[in-house]
Protein backbone atom coordinates (compact mmCIF):
# COMPACT_ATOMS: atom_id res chain seq x y z
CA UNK A 1 0.00 0.00 0.00
CA UNK A 2 0.67 3.62 -0.47
CA UNK A 3 2.86 6.25 2.12
CA UNK A 4 3.01 9.52 0.77
CA UNK A 5 5.11 11.77 2.73
CA UNK A 6 3.75 14.89 3.80
CA UNK A 7 7.28 16.69 4.31
CA UNK A 8 10.11 16.30 6.94
CA UNK A 9 8.49 16.23 9.71
CA UNK A 10 7.70 12.34 9.66
CA UNK A 11 4.13 12.54 8.18
CA UNK A 12 2.41 10.31 5.98
CA UNK A 13 -0.55 10.05 4.24
CA UNK A 14 -1.19 6.38 4.16
CA UNK A 15 -4.71 4.20 3.84
CA UNK A 16 -6.61 3.62 7.09
CA UNK A 17 -8.14 -0.07 6.32
CA UNK A 18 -9.96 -2.39 8.61
CA UNK A 19 -7.14 -4.19 9.92
CA UNK A 20 -6.03 -0.84 11.66
CA UNK A 21 -9.14 -1.15 13.82
CA UNK A 22 -7.28 -1.01 17.24
CA UNK A 23 -4.76 1.70 16.14
CA UNK A 24 -8.38 3.80 14.72
CA UNK A 25 -10.13 2.93 17.98
CA UNK A 26 -6.53 3.87 20.05
CA UNK A 27 -6.68 7.24 18.15
CA UNK A 28 -10.17 8.04 18.36
CA UNK A 29 -10.29 7.22 22.13
CA UNK A 30 -7.22 10.13 22.64
CA UNK A 31 -9.37 12.61 20.67
CA UNK A 32 -12.94 11.99 20.59
CA UNK A 33 -13.68 14.90 22.81
CA UNK A 34 -11.63 17.25 20.45
CA UNK A 35 -12.55 15.49 17.20
CA UNK A 36 -16.51 15.57 18.67
CA UNK A 37 -16.81 19.09 19.55
CA UNK A 38 -18.23 20.13 15.91
CA UNK A 39 -18.95 16.10 14.02
CA UNK A 40 -19.94 12.77 14.98
CA UNK A 41 -16.74 11.34 13.11
CA UNK A 42 -15.99 8.21 15.05
CA UNK A 43 -18.85 8.42 17.78
CA UNK A 44 -20.10 4.73 16.73
CA UNK A 45 -16.40 3.74 17.01
CA UNK A 46 -16.34 2.32 20.49
CA UNK A 47 -14.73 -0.81 20.91
CA UNK A 48 -12.42 -3.09 18.54
CA UNK A 49 -15.35 -4.41 16.90
CA UNK A 50 -17.08 -1.63 16.40
CA UNK A 51 -14.04 0.20 14.63
CA UNK A 52 -13.50 -2.53 12.36
CA UNK A 53 -17.20 -1.98 11.03
CA UNK A 54 -16.63 1.58 10.74
CA UNK A 55 -13.53 1.59 8.89
CA UNK A 56 -14.96 -1.84 7.00
CA UNK A 57 -17.89 0.11 5.75
CA UNK A 58 -15.57 3.49 4.47
CA UNK A 59 -13.48 0.70 2.71
CA UNK A 60 -16.55 -0.67 0.88
CA UNK A 61 -17.65 2.73 0.06
CA UNK A 62 -14.05 3.29 -1.42
CA UNK A 63 -14.31 0.42 -3.51
CA UNK A 64 -17.90 1.39 -4.84
CA UNK A 65 -15.95 5.06 -5.85
CA UNK A 66 -18.41 7.21 -3.56
CA UNK A 67 -16.55 8.03 -0.60
CA UNK A 68 -12.83 7.18 1.00
CA UNK A 69 -10.74 7.42 4.03
CA UNK A 70 -7.29 8.14 4.59
CA UNK A 71 -4.93 8.01 7.43
CA UNK A 72 -2.61 10.89 8.83
CA UNK A 73 0.22 9.23 11.07
CA UNK A 74 2.86 11.34 12.74
CA UNK A 75 5.97 9.38 13.23
CA UNK A 76 4.43 6.22 13.06
CA UNK A 77 1.10 7.36 14.89
CA UNK A 78 -2.27 7.48 13.62
CA UNK A 79 -3.52 10.79 14.34
CA UNK A 80 -6.19 12.00 11.77
CA UNK A 81 -7.60 11.60 8.19
CA UNK A 82 -8.70 13.45 5.59
CA UNK A 83 -11.21 11.53 3.53
CA UNK A 84 -14.17 12.13 0.55
CA UNK A 85 -17.40 12.52 2.11
CA UNK A 86 -18.60 12.68 -1.32
CA UNK A 87 -17.18 11.78 -4.48
CA UNK A 88 -19.40 11.88 -7.96
CA UNK A 89 -17.02 11.55 -10.52
CA UNK A 90 -19.83 11.65 -13.11
CA UNK A 91 -21.03 15.10 -11.84
CA UNK A 92 -17.60 16.64 -10.96
CA UNK A 93 -18.29 17.05 -7.98
CA UNK A 94 -16.91 16.11 -4.20
CA UNK A 95 -17.00 16.95 -1.00
CA UNK A 96 -14.00 16.49 1.24
CA UNK A 97 -13.42 16.80 5.48
CA UNK A 98 -10.50 16.24 8.21
CA UNK A 99 -10.47 15.18 11.98
CA UNK A 100 -7.13 15.30 14.05
CA UNK A 101 -6.69 14.70 17.73
CA UNK A 102 -5.58 17.43 19.76
CA UNK A 103 -1.79 16.49 19.70
CA UNK A 104 -1.47 17.22 16.05
CA UNK A 105 -3.48 20.25 15.33
CA UNK A 106 -1.95 23.46 14.48
CA UNK A 107 0.85 21.84 12.47
CA UNK A 108 -0.86 21.92 8.40
CA UNK A 109 -0.74 18.18 8.43
CA UNK A 110 -4.41 18.28 6.87
CA UNK A 111 -3.84 21.41 4.76
CA UNK A 112 -1.08 19.58 2.97
CA UNK A 113 -2.89 15.88 3.09
CA UNK A 114 -6.17 18.05 1.51
CA UNK A 115 -3.89 19.30 -1.32
CA UNK A 116 -2.61 15.60 -2.23
CA UNK A 117 -6.55 14.42 -2.16
CA UNK A 118 -7.85 17.65 -4.14
CA UNK A 119 -4.96 17.63 -6.79
CA UNK A 120 -6.17 13.37 -7.76
CA UNK A 121 -9.24 14.52 -7.37
CA UNK A 122 -9.12 16.99 -10.15
CA UNK A 123 -6.21 16.03 -12.07
CA UNK A 124 -6.72 12.09 -12.24
CA UNK A 125 -10.90 11.98 -11.76
CA UNK A 126 -12.08 15.25 -13.89
CA UNK A 127 -13.39 17.05 -10.74
CA UNK A 128 -14.65 20.00 -11.20
CA UNK A 129 -15.97 21.66 -7.74
CA UNK A 130 -14.61 20.23 -4.81
CA UNK A 131 -16.74 21.41 -1.68
CA UNK A 132 -15.63 21.90 2.33
CA UNK A 133 -18.50 22.05 4.79
CA UNK A 134 -18.06 22.89 8.39
CA UNK A 135 -19.40 24.27 11.61
CA UNK A 136 -19.19 28.35 11.75
CA UNK A 137 -17.61 27.84 15.00
CA UNK A 138 -15.15 25.29 13.78
CA UNK A 139 -12.01 28.07 13.33
CA UNK A 140 -9.41 25.76 12.06
CA UNK A 141 -11.82 23.67 9.66
CA UNK A 142 -12.49 26.80 8.10
CA UNK A 143 -9.10 28.06 8.09
CA UNK A 144 -7.93 25.07 6.58
CA UNK A 145 -10.64 25.78 3.53
CA UNK A 146 -9.11 29.29 3.21
CA UNK A 147 -5.46 27.84 3.20
CA UNK A 148 -6.95 25.55 0.34
CA UNK A 149 -7.99 28.20 -1.59
CA UNK A 150 -11.26 27.84 -1.24
CA UNK A 151 -14.35 30.31 -1.48
CA UNK A 152 -17.07 31.11 1.00
CA UNK A 153 -19.98 30.12 -0.87
CA UNK A 154 -22.82 31.01 1.68
CA UNK A 155 -23.77 29.56 5.36
CA UNK A 156 -26.95 27.16 5.77
CA UNK A 157 -28.20 28.42 9.32
CA UNK A 158 -28.78 26.27 11.98
CA UNK A 159 -28.73 23.09 9.40
CA UNK A 160 -27.00 20.74 11.87
CA UNK A 161 -27.69 19.48 15.34
CA UNK A 162 -24.73 17.97 16.88
CA UNK A 163 -24.43 17.50 20.90
CA UNK A 164 -27.91 19.46 21.52
CA UNK A 165 -26.85 22.56 19.35
CA UNK A 166 -27.83 23.62 15.84
CA UNK A 167 -24.77 24.45 14.22
CA UNK A 168 -24.69 26.96 10.97
CA UNK A 169 -22.49 25.37 8.36
CA UNK A 170 -20.60 27.29 6.11
CA UNK A 171 -20.15 25.75 2.60
CA UNK A 172 -16.80 26.67 0.92
CA UNK A 173 -15.26 25.19 -2.76
CA UNK A 174 -12.95 25.33 -4.96
CA UNK A 175 -13.33 24.86 -8.89
CA UNK A 176 -10.98 23.07 -10.89
CA UNK A 177 -9.41 26.14 -12.99
CA UNK A 178 -8.82 28.00 -9.65
CA UNK A 179 -6.89 25.05 -8.02
CA UNK A 180 -5.07 24.93 -11.58
CA UNK A 181 -4.12 28.54 -11.60
CA UNK A 182 -3.20 28.35 -7.91
CA UNK A 183 -0.74 25.09 -7.96
CA UNK A 184 0.91 27.28 -11.31
CA UNK A 185 1.06 30.46 -8.85
CA UNK A 186 2.67 28.44 -6.50
CA UNK A 187 5.16 26.46 -8.75
CA UNK A 188 6.42 30.38 -9.97
CA UNK A 189 6.74 30.98 -6.31
CA UNK A 190 9.38 28.18 -6.05
CA UNK A 191 11.69 29.36 -8.20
Amino acid sequence: MYAISLGDDGAELRPLEPWHAEEFLAHLDRGREFIGRFIPFGAESTDVPSARAELQKWADLRAAGTRSLHGLWLDGKLVGGVLFLNFDADGGTCEVGCWLEPAASGRGLVTRAMRILIDWAVEERGIHRVEWVAAAGNVPSLNVARRLGMSRDGVLREKRAHRGVRHDLEVWSLLAPEWRAARENASHRDH
